[in-house]
């Protein structure tokens, strides 16, 4: 039986659209693909959400990567914040399954400058769940068998009573391989059937 709803948050509970917001600072196409290259397009962004590298080793090693846009590098750095923002539906589908008598749980690979520039506003569903655990926290990422493990350890889950929203396959079959009952999300409606499948009601 289901007792816990474990979220990713990116392209679950939030939008993630780097893009978009290196236009909105005003950057031509060009600009956008050489920063976004250098930045969110890297194996560096990954280990950001590790948690492996301070956020100035982390800076340096993007404008190392395109040192000619080191000021839009640095601007977008500096307004990560910008790409990100709740999905609407997200209150109120949280709203529902905690008076369904769900408890509610976040596993988000997620970096640390990225947290605390979004905590206080995109994230600000985190205060309706009953735990969250982001991958810069314990140094390890999805699909990684750790942080599955870490997550219903730090928080005493039973692996069977859970089921995992996430918008990624690979991140999916890593909590399939720990035990965990996950979906594929692609999307509000379909996930809200999926779950039912499960014996959710939301």
């Amino acid at each position: 039986m289901i007792k816990n709803v474990i979220f990713d948050v990116g392209q679950v509970l939030v939008a993630w659209e780097p893009v978009e917001a290196m236009r909105a600072l005003g950057m031509d196409e060009e600009t956008v693909r050489a920063v976004a290259d250098a930045t969110v397009h890297t194996s560096d962004w990954d280990e950001a959400d590790r948690g492996a590298l301070s956020d100035e080793e982390l800076l340096t090693g993007f404008i190392r990567k395109a040192p000619a846009y080191e000021a839009q590098i640095r601007n977008f750095w500096e307004h990560v914040d910008r790409a990100i923002y709740p999905f609407p539906y997200v209150g109120e589908w949280m709203r529902t399954l905690k008076d369904k008598g769900y408890r509610l749980y976040i596993l988000s690979n997620y970096g640390a400058w990225t947290y605390a520039k979004t905590k206080d506003q995109s994230l600000g569903f985190l205060k309706d769940v009953d735990g969250a655990l982001f991958s810069f926290e314990v140094k390890q990422i999805k699909p990684e068998p750790e942080i599955y493990h870490s997550l219903l350890e730090r928080f005493h889950l039973r692996a069977e009573e859970c089921v995992f929203l996430d918008d990624r396959q690979n991140n999916v079959d890593g909590a399939i391989a720990c035990g965990i009952s996950a979906i594929r999300f692609t999307g509000y409606e379909d996930a809200r059937q999926k779950l039912k499948e499960y014996g959710v009601e939301c």
